[in-house]
């Protein structure tokens, strides 16, 4: 391997031309316009024989991808906050029409006020839309997961797309070292794509029909029974590709959680600032830990379950708010996942980071304490804690 300076976008881009992907369209946006100009400059130099479409926006440059897919191809997009919700009539239909498409999501802050900074409300407002969601820490794990993401997306059990998400700004333009591939090696991991079916004006086919009460039903069970495919699809890529690398993924990652009586639950960037304070407050004697997902959907419910029963307090860290509900997206999951132990830690919600907002190391030390403290008196104090926010 060979360790190249890349920003997050850079490390995605950079994947997916050792992927040897057919097709790329997809539309520019903030902060995720580096992942497709970058593509697009590989493109232009000729070092790869990707077709890359330009496209007028983000509902075209998915519907462009969803076509190609269907002919067998290997596909990629990507995009952010308003694009993505300009794309979400054809999320659902790239899922139901079961197309391995791989796209980078560079989350960023839905308007209004317009934000371009990052936080998770793009992605949450899609996460019921059958795609298999992956979040990733920082740009080593945006390079992994793109090219794991393609092999899990492609597999014969599970044809579903794929996002790979990182923060906005936060990965998407920090340079770090990444450790990549030759591209031989990424070859040989990723072999040409082998459809199951493709539309082919010699063997006509029907996709996408009208269907009706009588049908319907069952096709949206065929896409549950997919999505409950992933898990084993995913640790098999995950055990081949940690094989070539020396890399270890899985649904998610613990620090800690051995003998914790509190900890902490989040996506992405966080995992990293999150660890660094529990790894502080352990060696002053504080029995804290840190659970990251990697596998947002399908969600890790034995996996999240069987991490956190030991522990008496919990709090699950949202990036973006779920507006009238009880709780944000991550921690009504969490919830729901560990509602079957004999005994549940006390949970809270913390709402954080939203339109870019930093998070201190101080904040997360904060929010450790009070979640000690709860499991020392077995009570919480409030339900939902906005964190950082200005009163």
């Amino acid at each position: 391997m060979t360790v190249v300076g890349m920003t997050g976008d850079e490390a995605v881009a950079y994947a997916v031309k050792q992927g040897k992907v057919d097709v790329v369209a997809a539309y520019p946006i903030t902060p995720q316009t580096i992942m497709v100009e970058r593509f697009s400059k590989y493109v232009a130099d000729g070092e790869v024989e990707t077709e890359y479409v330009c496209v007028e926006s983000e509902h075209s440059a998915l519907s462009a991808c969803v076509g190609a897919s269907l002919t067998g191809a290997r596909v990629f997009t990507a995009t952010a906050s308003q694009g993505l919700a300009l794309m979400h009539e054809m999320l659902y239909i790239a899922s139901g029409l079961r197309c391995p498409i791989v796209m980078g999501v560079a989350n960023r802050a839905l308007s209004a006020p317009i934000n371009i900074h990052g936080d998770h409300s793009d992605m949450m407002g899609s996460r019921d839309s059958g795609w298999i969601q992956i979040y990733v820490e920082n740009a080593q794990e945006a390079y992994d997961w793109t090219i794991q993401a393609f092999k899990i997306a492609e597999d014969k059990d599970v044809q579903l797309p794929v996002s790979v998400n990182l923060d906005g700004f936060i990965l998407s333009h920090s340079l770090e070292g990444v450790d990549v591939l030759e591209d031989a090696v990424v070859s040989r991991f990723l072999q040409l794509r082998k459809p199951l079916f493709t539309l082919d004006p010699d063997k006509p086919i029907t996709v996408g029909a009208l269907c009706l009460p009588d049908y319907y039903f069952e096709f949206k069970r065929q896409q549950v029974e997919a999505m409950l495919n992933v898990p084993r699809v995913l640790g098999k890529v995950n055990k081949e590709y940690g094989s070539v690398t020396g890399r270890s993924y899985g649904v998610l990652d613990t620090f800690g959680m051995e003998d914790a009586q509190a900890a902490i639950i989040c996506l992405g960037s966080t995992a990293g600032t999150a660890r660094e304070v529990a790894r502080k407050l352990r060696a002053q004697g504080k029995k804290v830990g840190v659970v990251k997902l990697w596998l947002y959907r399908p969600f890790p419910t034995e996996e999240v379950s069987a991490a956190l029963k030991h522990v008496k307090a919990l709090a699950v860290f949202d990036r973006a708010i779920g507006f009238g509900a009880p709780y944000g997206a991550l921690c009504s999951d969490v919830v729901s996942a560990l509602h079957g132990l004999e005994v549940s830690p006390k949970i809270f919600n913390v709402i954080y980071g939203l339109g870019g907002r930093d998070i201190q190391p101080s904040d997360i030390e904060f929010v450790f304490n009070e979640t000690l403290e709860a499991a020392r008196t077995g009570v919480v104090k409030e339900d939902t804690m906005f964190l950082g926010v200005r009163e």
